[in-house]
């Protein structure tokens, strides 16, 4: 099984939003019936039509407060996930969300100078150490990184892998 100290850091471009982005827009409603892939290129498109076509793997998504808050959809989750979305950095989260972004396997840290980070920035986030470097900047920021439990799902690339991995060892003593 995977360790904490397996998770790598993440290194890609900010797309940066404000506070209070909701779940609807991250998964919008009329896409719940379509493939995930499908639903995932109308991600957050309420608020930048350009970040599902753009948005490149290890890419940061960096927010204000309330990040998540509205409907319990993990399909928001997932979204970022096919995406293939490095981490999500916000001022806060909403609590559901925020477990279901780690659930699938997403780095979720609580960032209070999200607001410093410009838009096409270029972060290297470590989430083990709670260290985020702005390249671009020339600045390091330090946050609470992920407790080992949570690593450990997030570097199994998510709960369900996590739990099969568990699983498995169990089955294999």
């Amino acid at each position: 099984m995977s360790g904490p100290a397996s998770l790598q850091s993440v290194t890609g471009t900010a797309w940066v939003f404000g506070d209070d982005i909701n779940t609807d827009v991250m998964a919008p409603g009329l896409y719940f019936k379509s493939p995930l892939a499908e639903l995932a290129q109308h991600c957050l498109e309420a608020v930048d039509p350009g970040f599902a076509p753009n948005v490149q793997a290890g890419d940061v998504v960096v927010a204000g407060d309330n990040f998540g808050i509205g409907s319990a959809r993990e399909q928001a989750a997932m979204a970022f996930q096919h995406l293939g979305v490095g981490a999500i950095l916000a001022r806060s989260f909403g609590r559901i969300f925020y477990r279901n972004a780690l659930n699938f396997g997403i780095p979720t840290l609580a960032f209070p100078q999200a607001g410093e980070i410009r838009a096409g920035d270029e972060l290297c986030v470590d989430p083990a150490a709670g260290r985020i470097d702005n390249v671009s900047a020339g600045r390091t920021y330090e946050v609470s990184g992920l407790p080992p439990h949570l690593l450990r799902i997030v570097s199994a690339g998510g709960l369900m892998p996590y739990l099969k991995q568990r699983l498995a060892g169990e089955a294999g003593q």
